[in-house]
């Protein structure tokens, strides 16, 4: 299943309330913000602070 990018325009980083972007080629969310990826599971993002993967800089 794959992600709908409509939704970018509703869904925000947990975290910090942000705008995400959409990493197509690893299938993610990115929060530049919070330097922070979360991952998307057929095609639903989990947006929860505890699975949110950390970007190196």
């Amino acid at each position: 299943m794959a992600f709908d990018k409509k939704l970018l325009e509703i869904v925000a980083c947990p975290v910090c309330k942000g705008k995400l972007e959409f990493d197509k080629e690893a299938d993610q969310l990115i929060c530049k913000a919070d330097k922070l990826a979360y991952p998307i599971t057929e095609g639903i993002p989990v947006l929860l602070e505890n699975r949110a993967i950390p970007l190196e800089s």
